[in-house]
């Protein structure tokens, strides 16, 4: 059977809903990847926020952004992607566009420190709040590492409690029949919540 890459299909359908200069969301910046995808999506007037509580995140993923795209208006957090709704400004609550989560831990960085179950449903439920409408938000969990079994299994069951009159839920599983493969989630946004 043939491995499909769900990174692949997290940047395909984002770039379907992603135009210059919009306002989006790297969540979980780990090394910097998905930000500067983002970031080539927004253009130079765009605005990215990227989340990570760990130093060595912010540090590699400036390192990636000033090697690639300089432009860009971009602001990392050292917190928490539980923390969001805080963080990010008011004037954009409402008005973000895309939010891309990677879950699990830093490649190459320590194994210990990883995303937690309840911080992620928090911070999945304010990116539901600052999303706009139009907008997607896409989740890559990773079931099989310490902790992501779980993560998962309640993404899932927060998935299925949600109002389909607002959001819409797909799930896309690898091609591989491991319980321990990575699982895509992508949520879009319909209409604005009463």
């Amino acid at each position: 059977m043939q491995r499909i890459s769900l990174i692949n299909i997290a940047q395909d359908a984002l770039k379907e809903h992603i135009k210059l200069n919009d306002i989006v969301i790297d969540a979980t910046i780990g090394n910097g990847h998905d930000t500067v995808f983002l970031a080539e999506q927004v253009g130079a007037a765009g605005c990215v926020f990227g989340f990570d509580i760990q130093q060595d995140a912010i540090e590699s993923t400036l390192e990636k952004f000033d090697s690639t795209t300089k432009n860009n208006a971009i602001t990392l957090f050292q917190a928490s992607h539980a923390e969001m709704l805080e963080k990010i400004p008011p004037l954009h609550h409402g008005k973000i566009k895309a939010i891309m989560f990677n879950l699990g831990y830093l490649p190459g960085g320590d194994k210990s420190i990883i995303t937690c179950t309840a911080s992620t449903l928090k911070a999945l439920s304010c990116a539901c709040l600052i999303l706009s409408v139009g907008g997607i938000m896409t989740v890559m969990a990773y079931p099989g590492h310490t902790g992501g079994d779980d993560e998962t299994d309640q993404i899932k069951s927060w998935c299925a409690q949600l109002d389909r009159s607002f959001l819409s839920v797909e799930i896309i599983s690898s091609a591989s029949d491991k319980s321990t493969a990575p699982i895509l989630f992508i949520i879009k946004k319909h209409s604005k919540f009463n």
